[in-house]
């Protein structure tokens, strides 16, 4: 779906819920190949078994990826992607989780050199099936002024 939402346009607090998806084995195997993180820790389950997590551990990569994925809904052509700060990998994900996105807008401020747009930073709060974050990140946009567009 396609929402045009301009800089002075988004509020403070706003917040959307993706739908969930469940990790799967396929998950860990494509991912480690488009990676080549083939750490055991990801794709050996024999030997994670004789470790204290006792079992393989989603790749944070994978995660993130998802995980935003889980939120690409809507495409705002007055914004794009500036990046993304302060990711952490809170809890390990297995196979058979299922993890939801849950952003909220949490800051707006002037961009230093494009006075024509803003910066509008969403909370992302990647969490598991047991409400439990399991990752949390800062997606930054570069937005689009009103006045800028016309």
């Amino acid at each position: 779906m396609i929402a045009e939402q301009f800089f002075e346009e988004y509020e403070i607090g706003s917040r959307r819920e993706s739908f969930g998806r469940t990790i799967t084995e396929t998950d860990f195997v494509v991912h480690a190949g488009h990676t080549g993180d083939y750490f055991p820790h990801h794709v050996d389950a024999q030997w994670c078994a004789t470790q204290d997590i006792g079992q393989r551990i989603a790749h944070g990569t994978l995660i993130f990826s998802v995980g935003i994925g889980l939120t690409a809904t809507t495409i705002n052509p007055r914004a794009m992607s500036y990046g993304y700060d302060r990711m952490r990998f809170i809890r390990p994900v297995h196979i058979g989780d299922t993890i939801r996105t849950i952003t909220t807008i949490a800051e707006k401020r002037d961009h230093p050199k494009r006075t024509g747009h803003g910066v509008v930073v969403e909370k992302v709060d990647i969490q598991n099936q047991r409400g439990e974050t399991v990752l949390a990140c800062e997606h930054l946009y570069l937005v689009e002024r009103r006045e800028a567009a016309g």
